[in-house]
C-alpha cells in the first residue's frame, strides 16, 4: 500500500531544541563531560546540577536545531514520503524557540499540532559532541506538560482516528503514558493499523519499566539499538538477561501480543554492524548490513538513529517490504550522519536500492 499524502502516519512525542556545540575531545576525558557528568554516548534528563549546560553550550560556537528524537523521525520520514503524509504531536511553551521549531518541521514539510504550555519554556536538549560521540541532556518544561485531553479534543482526535501508523519514541512514557496508551489502543481497534514503539534511550527501560511493559502487547513494530535492548533485558531479569542481541530480539518478538492477526517485528541497530530483526514466530534472526560510508564523510551522529527510524517507518507506511525498509532506514541515516545535527540534505534526494 503506497502513502496517500493525506497524514497517515502520525508521531508522538517531547518537542525540543537542539543547542548543539562541538567540545574537542582532550587526551583523558573531556572537561565538558566531566564539569557535567555526561557520558560521551548517552541521553539522559538533566538534573538541577547540571542546568547550567544549556548557556555553557550557548557561549559557545553552537548550532539551534529542531530535535527531539521522534520530531526527527517524522521530519524523516516526512523527506521520503509524499507531502502531507506525516502529523507530529507534542507540548512546546509560548516563546520564540517554539517558533523555530514550527518554522523548522514546516521546511521540512511536516505538520505539527503542538499543545502549548503558558507556563513552562519549549524544552531544550543540549548536545556535547565530542569526536564521533554525542551526549544529549534533555530539560523537558513545556514538553513534560503533555496532556491526553490535548490528544483527545475535538481538534486533534479525528486526526488521530483517520491515521493509519501510529509511532511513539519511548521519551514520551516519561510525560504522559495515558496518550501513549490511547494511541496504542486505537491502533489495535482496527486490524489494519500500526502501532510502532521506539525503546530511545537505555534509562527508559531501566527506571520507566512498568509503563514500557503496559504498552509491550500492542507493539507491532518495536526499534532499538543494542545498547537499549541490553538495558531492557537487563531490566526484565530472569533468562533475557545477559542474552546476545539476537536472543533478546527473538525473545522480545515472541512476548504476549494483543493483535494476534499481525505478527511483531522487532529491529535492532547496531551502527556499524549489521542491523538484527526478529519476527514473531519465526526461529531465527535476520541480519542486514548496515550502508558503508568513509570515515571522512561522517560530520555528525547525533540523530543517526532517529534517522533510521524515520527511513524504515517511511518503507511500512509505503508498503514495502521488510528487507527495503531496512535499506531505506540505513539510507537516511547515512544522508543524516553527513549533516549538522539530526538534518537531511537540499534538494531532496530521492532513496535508491543499496
Amino acid at each position: 500500500m503506497a502513502s496517500t499524502g493525506d497524514f497517515q502516519l502520525l508521531c508522538l512525542e517531547n518537542p525540543l531544541l537542539d543547542i548543539q556545540a562541538e567540545c574537542a575531545p582532550l587526551p583523558s576525558d573531556d572537561a565538558m563531560l566531566q564539569k557535567y557528568d555526561l557520558k560521551p554516548n548517552d541521553a539522559i534528563l538533566a538534573s538541577d546540577s547540571q542546568m547550567s549546560l544549556y548557556d555553557d553550550l550557548l557561549s559557545r560556537k553552537h548550532a539551534l536545531i529542531a530535535g527531539g528524537a521522534a520530531q526527527n523521525t517524522a521530519r524523516g520520514a516526512q523527506y521520503i514520503l509524499p507531502p502531507n503524509s506525516v502529523l507530529y504531536i507534542g507540548c512546546v511553551g509560548k516563546d520564540e524557540y517554539a517558533d523555530q521549531l514550527r518554522s523548522a518541521c514546516s521546511a521540512a514539510g511536516l505538520r505539527v499540532e503542538y499543545r502549548v504550555d503558558d507556563t513552562q519554556p519549549t524544552g531544550r536538549c543540549g548536545v556535547v559532541i565530542t569526536g564521533a560521540n554525542r551526549s544529549l541532556c534533555t530539560h523537558l518544561a513545556a514538553a513534560n506538560e503533555y496532556k491526553l485531553e490535548h490528544l483527545q479534543s475535538p481538534e486533534i482526535w479525528p486526526l488521530v482516528q483517520k491515521a493509519q501508523f501510529y509511532y511513539v519514541g519511548g521519551f514520551h512514557l516519561t510525560v504522559c503514558v495515558p496518550a501513549v496508551m490511547a494511541l496504542a489502543k486505537e491502533a489495535a481497534s482496527d486490524p489494519k493499523k500500526i502501532f510502532i514503539m521506539n525503546l530511545s534511550a537505555p534509562f527508559i527501560p531501566q527506571f520507566f519499566k512498568e509503563p514500557l511493559e503496559e504498552t509491550s502487547p500492542y507493539w507491532d513494530y518495536v526499534i532499538g539499538n543494542e545498547t537499549e535492548v541490553a538495558a531492557w533485558a537487563e531490566a526484565q531479569g530472569g533468562e533475557v538477561k545477559g542474552k546476545s542481541v539476537p536472543e533478546i530480539a527473538l525473545h522480545m518478538a515472541g512476548l504476549k501480543k494483543v493483535n494476534e492477526g499481525r505478527k511483531r517485528t522487532v529491529v535492532i541497530t547496531q551502527g556499524t554492524d549489521p542491523t538484527v530483526v526478529a519476527v514473531q514466530g519465526e526461529e531465527k534472526t535476520r541480519e542486514f548490513p548496515v550502508r558503508t560510508i568513509g570515515k571522512e564523510e561522517i560530520y555528525d551522529t547525533n540523530g543517526a538513529g532517529d534517522a533510521f527510524a524515520g527511513g524504515f517507518v517511511a518503507g511500512i507506511v509505503e508498503g514495502k517490504s521488510l528487507e527495503e525498509s531496512v535499506d531505506m532506514g540505513q539510507w537516511l541515516a547515512k544522508l543524516s550522519i553527513k549533516e549538522l545535527g539530526p538534518q537531511f540534505p537540499y534538494p531532496k534526494q530521492t532513496y535508491s536500492t543499496a
